[in-house]
């Protein structure tokens, strides 16, 4: 699992001070970039060779508000990864109350420079199985 932090910002919310539903995306992205950053590659790193990563599912579950100036944990575990896709799981929580915020699972397809699905190259597949497994 890996922990990340972000404050929510006045931009985030809706008329009430309340997060808007969408960001909570942006925080799951946050969090993932920060895990495989951890393992040892950026992602702009991976970008450069040739492997970008899209989201072909989200699923979100709310159990309570975010609001403005809150800060929040994100914690990213990365549950399963294939040979051209990987799966996260994230609790987002509130890190004063630690009141669980929101449930998040993701699903990333590995695309190459023509955004075609491909296999995911060895040595990245073997340094995203290797954060699967510290996980476990």
């Amino acid at each position: 699992m890996h922990t990340a932090q972000v404050r929510v910002r006045y931009a985030e919310t809706d008329q009430m001070g309340v997060v808007y539903h969408a960001e909570y995306l942006v925080y799951c992205e946050i969090g993932r970039t920060e895990m495989v950053r951890a393992l040892g590659l950026p992602y702009a790193e991976m970008e450069r060779q040739g492997v970008m990563l899209a989201v072909t599912e989200a699923n979100l579950r709310f159990h309570a508000a975010a609001r403005y100036d809150d800060l929040l944990l994100i914690e990213t575990h990365l549950t399963d990864v294939r040979s051209r896709r990987i799966s996260f799981e994230y609790l987002i929580r509130n890190a004063a109350t630690q009141a669980r915020l929101v449930s998040v699972r993701t699903q990333l397809v590995a695309l190459d420079a023509g955004s075609r699905p491909t296999a995911i190259p060895p040595r990245l597949r073997e340094l995203l199985e290797s954060g699967r497994d510290q996980d476990r």
